[in-house]
């Protein structure tokens, strides 16, 4: 099975300063959050939407950066108008503040292969980006307009974002998915998608047209498929299902990502006893990984760490455990009580910080399982405090 690598990088003796409008979005706040892996390259300067209501305020984000990802959008509205003026009003707002400033940025702009189509959406987007495009011509600017197939991943919104996430959210809510049109979509996941952007920060050259190579193509029905799979297994079932290659582990984190966590941990397992003792099965696997076995003593914390790819699985089978769960970008802590007396586990989201601390009087036997095998050149593992 293939695994995605994240980005690496030379040591830069600059750091350029980045903002993102739509930072709070879908593809905006993965790419915020991944750009806060490398603090030693970037500098992310904090946007919030209310500055395209203020031109100060625009003005003084647009000053600070070298590069400006301009993600902002309207996606979905009843009004097909009312999605043009507003995607063609903000890129203009943006232009408009470039010019004020005197700014010399390399600008980003997400387009979509919509453009192509005969619809307001996507005439939106073309007439976006060729604002920005005729501003760095103008201005000696620069401009990357990226042009980009369906993405899909981790927290995007059902019913707006993408199909993949909408029956995501269905699957996990008991509801019913139904396909409305059985064609082929050309997908691309979002960190492929951020991994993309980010290169194209660091090449930091002029491209009005960038076509962004969707990583797959599936029907929709084939993805329904492999998500049913998942539904059946791995949500009702508590087993690691075949995953074959990458779009498929990128499939399947994506479809951990919409399981409404409170509810659904701990999960016990299945214990059989007799004379003899007891007996559970742990973990039921259509992919290998990595076992170990660990032993924490009363009132030791592990972990405070988290992955961007890996899936991985905690399972208490002696002593008391507290396991803790945060999104990185969020202040909510979960917090889960595992005892070994009723063994139980709880898998760990990508993107959340997570930790395992013994809260009894005795020691704690625990057992990991994550899905690859640990390389300290490509650990995959963030340090950060729950």
């Amino acid at each position: 099975m293939s695994t995605q690598s994240p980005i690496t990088s030379d040591q830069l003796p600059i750091t350029k300063k980045i903002g993102i409008t739509g930072q709070n979005g879908f593809v905006g706040k993965h790419l915020y959050n991944t750009l806060g892996l490398f603090p030693e390259e970037f500098q992310r300067i904090d946007f919030q939407k209310e500055y395209f209501e203020n031109d100060s305020k625009l003005d003084e984000f647009v000053a600070q950066c070298d590069v400006i990802v301009h993600l902002a959008a309207m996606n979905r509205h009843e009004n097909e108008q009312f999605i043009y003026e507003t995607n063609v009003g903000l890129a203009q707002k943006l232009v408009d503040s470039l010019k004020r400033t005197d700014s010399k940025a390399h600008v980003m702009i997400s387009s979509s292969t919509q453009e192509e189509r005969d619809n307001l959406y996507g005439k939106s987007k073309k007439e976006g980006r060729e604002a920005l495009a005729n501003w760095a011509e103008e201005n000696g600017g620069k401009i990357t307009g990226l042009i980009i197939p369906n993405v899909f991943g981790a927290f995007g919104k059902p019913f707006y974002n993408s199909f993949i996430a909408t029956f995501c959210h269905q699957l996990t809510h008991g509801e019913t998915p139904t396909i409305a049109n059985d064609g082929e979509v050309k997908l691309i996941y979002v960190q492929e998608l951020v991994d993309t952007i980010i290169n194209e920060i660091r090449e930091d050259k002029s491209k009005a047209e960038f076509f962004v190579e969707a990583t797959t193509t599936k029907k929709v029905s084939e993805v329904l498929s492999l998500l049913n799979d998942y539904k059946t297994k791995y949500f009702d079932g508590g087993e690691i299902p075949v995953i074959n290659d990458s779009f498929e582990h990128n499939l399947f984190n994506t479809y951990r990502s919409y399981i409404d966590y409170k509810t659904h941990y701990p999960v016990k397992f299945t214990q059989h006893t007799d004379p003899r003792g007891a007996f559970v099965e742990v973990i039921r696997l259509g992919i290998g990984g990595q076992c170990s076995f660990s032993t924490t003593v009363p009132g030791i914390t592990r972990g405070n760490h988290y992955h961007t790819r890996k899936i991985e699985r905690f399972a208490v089978i002696k002593g008391k455990a507290l396991i803790q769960l945060r999104k990185i970008d969020t202040d909510e802590v979960l917090d889960f009580y595992l005892d070994g007396n009723e063994p139980a586990y709880v898998d760990m989201p990508i993107w959340y910080t997570h930790n395992i601390k013994n809260i009894g009087e005795e020691e704690l036997y625990t057992i990991f399982w994550i899905n690859e095998a640990f390389n300290p050149e490509d650990a995959d593992t963030y340090f950060l405090e729950v």
